[in-house]
């Protein structure tokens, strides 16, 4: 890793659906460390849901949100953030997370992604009138964001524990002195 990096906490990046909450359940009951998922940080904080912040305050209101997670989390310890799909696009978040935690990437193709998140309703991004080309419009923006994180990895053909198994590997090899 980088010299001088404290590595305290985990964090998940990736687009929805490719298993980042799953996931950081798994890794951090293997760590032993406490799960935190940042849109449920943010619904606890605000009492409304994603969608509703989305249909009345806007993305954008939204992702300030999401910045002041991001800067309220540096201060923990033994964490596994599942962070939500965008969070990485805002590059003093994604610097944020990398100076307090080991940024590992979920990563998945825009089919599987889109055979694994099609029934789900409370996907804001999703209410289009072709979701199939709009994760792949965002997954087009967001992908240099993602390809920044310490460590990308391909979730298409693991099970949820292969993948959980591997992230902690990662994990441990990057806080080996």
């Amino acid at each position: 890793m980088h010299s001088g990096r404290h590595i305290a906490n985990l964090a998940l990046v990736g687009f929805m659906g490719t298993g980042k909450t799953s996931v950081g359940r798994l890794v951090a009951e293997q760590l032993n460390f406490e799960f935190l998922d940042t849109d449920e940080l943010i619904q606890a904080k605000t009492g409304r849901t994603i969608a509703d912040i989305f249909s009345h305050d806007g993305e954008a209101a939204f992702r300030e949100m999401e910045r002041q997670v991001v800067i309220d989390l540096a201060s923990r310890h033994k964490v596994v953030i599942s962070t939500g799909g965008g969070l990485p696009t805002n590059q003093e978040n994604l610097a944020k997370l990398k100076s307090y935690a080991l940024v590992v990437c979920l990563w998945s193709s825009p089919e599987r992604i889109w055979e694994r998140v099609r029934h789900q309703s409370h996907r804001p991004l999703l209410h289009d009138s072709d979701p199939q080309q709009k994760i792949r419009d965002l997954l087009r923006v967001r992908d240099p964001f993602y390809k920044q994180a310490d460590v990308l990895m391909n979730t298409d053909i693991r099970n949820l524990k292969e993948v959980a198994q591997q992230v902690v590997l990662q994990y441990k090899l990057a806080i080996r002195p």
